[in-house]
């Protein structure tokens, strides 16, 4: 009897599959993408796409995870970003089962994805995932070439203040460079570029994209966090070349970079037939 329930015990946690924490909202998207979105037990308060990571236990924010909770979910596997050093110590120290992932530019998001997919055994959906990242690329050449753009993350109505923008080792950098198009900010610093007035103006970028997934909780229009920038001196408002992208993907390093490329894909092609 107890050799039976054993070896039922056994097929039961076979069955039960893993049981996955993801710290970081585009890890879990990720996890949701090779189809084992159902073995996440805890994920983090910005972890809200597809609908039923809601619903799923929230372990803290980007700097306030709490490892009493990630412990209550009795994980199997933990997936986390590998910028945290203080966080990354703590999972070795409680000899939890962790992999920690870069997805900064789109080498590291198309990385990061296959070695999720090795260790989750899906290896299949990983690559295809990869495959239609690299098709959507492709599909971004000989639009328009040899313009400066600017993406601007999180744009507030007020110019006068800080502005932050792309820089040059980010996923938005590459998508630029594989389009036959160049990024306004030029620089050799992986810190997060912060500009203003002046320096916008001295970029003087052809096209600005802004990426504004909160604009519709703040109950703002695309034409009131455009209207500042038209008043700029700079091509991209003499061209009429400003672009609003209020999806809730724009800037989260996962998967659903396809849907980015697509909406960037979109603005280059509006931009041609003008």
């Amino acid at each position: 009897m107890k050799k039976f329930l054993f070896v039922l015990g056994l097929i039961s946690n076979l069955i039960a599959g893993e049981r996955i924490v993801a710290l970081s909202p585009s890890l879990n998207e990720i996890v949701f993408a090779l189809g084992s979105g159902k073995d996440i037990v805890a994920n983090t308060l910005h972890s809200d796409y597809p609908e039923e990571s809601k619903n799923i236990l929230k372990v803290g924010g980007y700097s306030t995870i709490s490892l009493e909770k990630i412990l209550l979910s009795k994980p199997t596997l933990v997936f986390t970003q590998d910028y945290d050093e203080k966080l990354l110590k703590n999972l070795e120290s409680l000899n939890l089962n962790y992999y920690s992932f870069k997805t900064d530019n789109l080498e590291s998001i198309q990385n990061t994805i296959l070695k999720i997919g090795n260790i989750l055994n899906k290896q299949s959906r990983a690559e295809a995932i990869i495959e239609e990242i690299n098709t959507n690329l492709d599909s971004l050449k000989n639009i328009i070439k040899d313009k400066k753009i600017m993406v601007v993350i999180s744009p507030r109505l007020d110019l006068n203040r800080s502005v932050y923008i792309s820089g040059n080792n980010l996923y938005f950098n590459d998508i630029i460079k594989y389009s036959g198009n160049k990024n306004a900010y030029q620089s050799k610093s992986k810190s997060q570029p912060v500009v203003n007035i002046e320096k916008i103006i001295n970029m003087n970028p052809d096209i600005v994209v802004l990426l504004a997934p909160f604009m519709h909780s703040q109950s703002l229009t695309k034409e009131q966090l455009k209207s500042s920038w038209k008043k700029l001196p700079i091509n991209a408002s003499k061209s009429d070349n400003i672009y609003v992208i209020d999806k809730d993907y724009a800037g989260i390093p996962s998967n659903r970079v396809n849907y980015f490329i697509q909406d960037f894909k979109k603005i280059l092609e509006n931009v041609k037939h003008k």
